[in-house]
């Protein structure tokens, strides 16, 4: 009852009282909803109003344009009668063309195809002088498109006739049953009336031939340079039904979207094409949005003002909870987290803090790379065999340095020792870990790692280079501690290690009892590694490899085979190389420079005690 009271006294606001706010406030996002639902509907019934105004307009401008071609076509049909009963067409009086085209200043020029090749040409003066359209040209025009102009029946035939008189008129086409036989009319149209009422509205209407050649549009550009629009969907639409009239939304190559109507003129081979875009029909239905948007987003401002107070006492505490999990989860365990709420969060907040705090105190007892690995469920249960590089290091004289730390400093000796040591290894652990190395443990003043096995640099031989560079990392550390040390100093001694590195295949895994495990490696390139660490003294180097290492990294470093040891366990002497320094690399090129740089001194190996660390290895006469 105790800890309940103490829960609900510490929980001063609940983040249920807070989420029943907060979503009483967003709730005013339903305006966000009702603006989409009016836009929707709105859209839908400009849609269909835009749909029935423009096919109107399209029927509408079909009418005129198949009025204006039928009126023109019985006017001249009327007065070609008329030429025939009195005086004929060849004995005209001149006065009779200026009259006719006095009432029909559209026409520009009649030519009369007679059956027997003759033609007879009939102009309107007036016309060409007010256009400074050449009349020459119409018989030039008429001479070279006589074939394609001809035509066997009562159907209105129409061509765009601008290009060749760089002025908009359009040539109409039909036969008639004259005095002389069977005769085809020619009439050059100019459409200027029909234009101006294509080119008002917010619809675009334009007259084109069946085969896509525009005859009259807005653009006069288009029409005197003999444009075709065959590729407008609409276009295609048209020529592939075959019905007289439809409407379309379509989209044109530039991308912008169109609704569009056709309407074919009976009996012509032309049809009046209609469009208007999308944006103009549905300008208003985007302003009217653009308007509910602008006062959703202001009420929205507004709330945010009041929900910013209360999300803060959230939002703050779960940033902080997340970005402090992904530390962990990096390998950051100790992580400083303050509660600065009164409520779930806080209590929540407070707990991970002293959570992370015990990681911290864990990662300093384990292998940190590990545990995050075995977490993650990189590391199963179980060992694998694991083509590895293991590494040994060991500190020269160390039984000797804890005496004099024990003569010099009583009972202090021990912590001076730890802080001693740890300066040591807090250098050679950070060696390793660059070059993606696992330091398994540290027994005594002695360093165990291994390469190949938790991750791999992608190979054994990789790793093998890895091992070895982190080996002569940690010599040039060592050459730079000693550098700072005072001469003498029985708190800071000189530190020399040797390095013993060997490769094989090894068994790597979670090895203990379910109380306590670790994850180490084991097998018998562990124990020559091992004892090829101990080689180092005798034989007067301070990196040693075995040959099975060499074999993967010798052309990437300087080395210098040492005498072959007999290994107990093994039937053949083991080949042991000394290594001096990376290829192509300033320091030591010799084992005997190294020597001298590192004080060293050049052993007698005749007179080494082969009997010595218990038979484990015996080294063969030259």
């Amino acid at each position: 009852m105790a800890k309940e009271n103490l829960y609900k006294t510490r929980i001063l606001f609940p983040i249920g009282a807070k989420l029943v706010v907060i979503i009483s406030i967003i709730l005013l996002l339903s305006l966000g909803a009702v603006t989409i639902l009016v836009s929707v509907l709105s859209t839908q019934d400009v849609q269909r109003t835009a749909e029935d105004n423009n096919f109107t307009v399209n029927r509408r401008a079909g009418s005129q344009t198949e009025s204006s071609f039928k009126s023109a076509q019985a006017a001249v049909l009327l007065y070609l009668e008329m030429l025939d009963r009195n005086v004929g067409i060849s004995d005209r009086d001149p006065r009779l063309d200026s009259y006719f085209f006095s009432h029909n200043q559209d026409l520009a020029a009649l030519v009369v195809f007679a059956e027997t090749g003759e033609r007879t040409f009939i102009y309107n003066e007036q016309f060409f002088l007010s256009t400074d359209v050449d009349p020459a040209l119409v018989d030039a025009y008429f001479t070279a498109h006589a074939g394609v102009l001809g035509s066997s029946g009562s159907d209105i035939r129409l061509f765009n006739a601008s290009p060749n008189f760089q002025f908009p008129l359009t040539a109409m086409v039909f036969a008639r049953q004259g005095p002389r036989g069977k005769e085809t009319t020619a009439v050059l149209f100019a459409l200027e009336e029909l234009s101006e009422t294509f080119g008002t509205g917010a619809n675009t209407s334009f007259l084109i031939d069946l085969e896509g050649g525009v005859l009259l549009h807005p653009d006069n550009d288009l029409v005197v340079g003999g444009g075709n629009v065959s590729a407008l969907p609409i276009v295609s639409v048209m020529q592939q039904e075959g019905d007289n009239n439809r409407q379309i939304s379509f989209a044109a190559a530039d991308g912008v979207k169109y609704f569009g109507a056709y309407y074919r003129l009976p009996l012509m081979n032309a049809a009046v094409i209609t469009t208007i875009p999308h944006g103009v029909v549905f300008e208003a239905v985007q302003s009217i949005t653009r308007q509910n948007i602008f006062l959703t987003v202001g009420v929205l401002l507004i709330a945010v003002l009041f929900i910013w107070f209360f999300s803060k006492t959230i939002s703050s505490p779960v940033q902080a909870l997340t970005g402090a999990a992904l530390q962990i989860e990096q390998g950051e365990f100790e992580i400083a987290l303050t509660p600065k709420t009164h409520d779930e969060l806080g209590l929540l907040t407070e707990s991970f803090g002293k959570m992370s705090t015990a990681l911290g105190i864990f990662g300093r007892f384990t292998n940190r790379d590990i545990a995050l690995r075995a977490m993650r469920g990189d590391i199963k249960p179980g060992g694998l065999p694991k083509h590895a590089t293991v590494f040994f290091s060991d500190i020269r004289g160390f039984t000797e340095k804890s005496e004099n730390f024990t003569k010099t400093f009583g009972e202090d000796a021990s912590n001076r020792i730890v802080m001693w040591l740890n300066a040591y290894f807090t250098r050679m652990v950070d060696c390793v870990e660059k070059t993606g190395g696992v330091v398994d443990k540290f027994i005594g003043d002695a360093v165990m790692a291994h390469w190949g096995t938790a991750f791999t640099a992608g190979s054994p031989e990789k790793d093998a280079l890895n091992c070895v560079t982190a080996a002569l990392m940690m010599r040039s550390a060592l050459i730079e501690i000693n550098a700072q040390r005072t001469k003498n100093d029985p708190g800071n001694p000189e530190i020399r290690i040797g390095c013993g590195i060997n490769t094989g295949i090894v068994t790597a895994g979670q090895i203990g009892s379910e109380q306590r495990m670790e994850y180490t490696v084991i097998g018998d390139p562990v124990n020559l590694a091992s004892r090829t660490e101990a080689l180092n003294k005798p034989l007067g180097t301070d990196i040693l490899i075995t040959e099975d290492t060499w074999n993967l990294v010798g052309d990437s470093f300087i080395t210098e085979e040492m005498p072959p040891v007999s290994v107990k366990g093994k039937e053949k002497p083991v080949r042991m190389f000394a290594v001096i320094n990376l290829r192509d690399a300033a320091g030591p090129q010799t084992l005997s420079e190294l020597r001298d740089l590192l004080g060293i001194p050049t052993p007698d190996i005749s007179k080494v005690d082969t009997d010595a660390e218990e038979k484990k290895y015996k080294i063969q006469g030259n």
